[in-house]
């Protein structure tokens, strides 16, 4: 989920890698969670700069993107549901003009306005209450990706009545995508941008590797494997992360919007693909298909690759993910 903290764990650190090549590493505390980068190819002062450039871009779009915040972009959007069109920053409407596309790709399984749900339960894990029919439906009336309108020039939203958007599905992937320019053309050989492991982004490969290796893991699921990024974007997602019991049974994060119930199975997906928003959007949506609507789904998609691991053990590879990634699979 989006958080507003914004406090630096550590001051950049300097070191030379085993081919004497300069690499700079800092993390902060962004968007809920710790956002670590690493630039290698750099002297220190320039890497130390372009830090301090890319998490004070990462900061904006918190400004923007949070909806814990009342006076970002997002909640005040969010506040004037059913006023008309509202003027926005071009980040939040570029993003939503995104998010529905993707909500359509993927059948309604991803959807931002998903807010009214979340809340009813959140509420239910506030008190131990399951919502009850009535209050699913009527919450259920108010998500769907029609209810939001989006102009790019000017810059403007217009939500239905009664509308919530809530962006912690995809707003780290979307803030990474947003950094690539500035670690491209600062002349950095290569760069790892890792939001918690959750969203990360390997630019280039450090010296004498194919790529930046990164382990797939959750600690309910186990260890799916190590894969391999180069130029490309991953997002990894659970279903049950963040669970909660509620009359004795387990729920997780993760709300379906079709039915309005969270995913109760423990399960991980990954996705790779050009850019962070997109594999973001995907691997949420993935721990809601079935094998065949999975499949379906990044068929459609040449430049994605997809898995999913579930907690018995059962695993599901995407075409491209056996033919197109470098990907160690655990032992299990």
């Amino acid at each position: 989920m989006l958080g507003i903290g914004c406090v630096a764990l550590s001051l950049a650190s300097s070191f030379a890698d085993d081919q004497g090549l300069e690499r700079t590493v800092d993390g902060q505390f962004r968007m809920g969670t710790v956002l670590e980068i690493e630039v290698r190819g750099l002297d220190p002062e320039s890497a130390r700069m372009l830090l301090g450039e890319l998490f004070a871009e990462v900061a904006a779009q918190e400004r923007i993107l949070s909806s814990f915040d009342p006076e970002t972009a997002l909640s005040r959007l969010n506040a004037k549901a059913g006023a008309g069109m509202q003027p926005v920053p071009d980040a939040l409407a570029e993003l939503l003009r995104e998010a529905k596309e993707l909500g359509a790709l993927t059948g309604g399984t991803f959807d931002v306005t998903v807010g009214p749900l979340v809340e009813l339960w959140r509420e239910a894990g506030r008190t131990g209450v399951l919502p009850s029919a009535e209050s699913l439906r009527k919450a259920r009336e108010r998500v769907g990706l029609d209810r939001i309108g989006v102009e790019l020039s000017p810059p403007g939203v217009d939500l239905d009545t009664g509308t919530v958007i809530e962006l912690g599905g995809i707003a780290k992937g979307f803030a990474l995508d947003r950094l690539l320019p500035r670690v491209v053309q600062s002349g950095a050989t290569s760069a790892l941008l890792n939001f918690g492991q959750s969203s990360v982004h390997g630019i280039g490969a450090p010296e004498g590797q194919q790529g930046w290796r990164i382990l797939l893991r959750d600690p309910d699921i186990g260890a799916a494997g190590v894969i391999t990024l180069r130029d490309q974007a991953l997002s990894v997602s659970v279903s049950t992360g963040q669970s909660v019991e509620i009359e004795g049974k387990r729920y997780g994060h993760l709300l379906d919007p079709r039915t309005g119930v969270p995913v109760s199975e423990a399960a991980l997906a990954a996705v790779v693909a050009p850019s962070g928003t997109r594999a973001e959007a995907l691997s949420k949506a993935l721990l809601l298909l079935d094998e065949d609507g999975a499949t379906a789904l990044l068929a459609r998609l040449p430049d994605c690759a997809a898995m999913r691991l579930h907690a018995d053990g059962r695993r599901w590879y995407s075409e491209r993910w056996v033919s197109g990634t470098q990907f160690e699979e655990a032992i299990r």
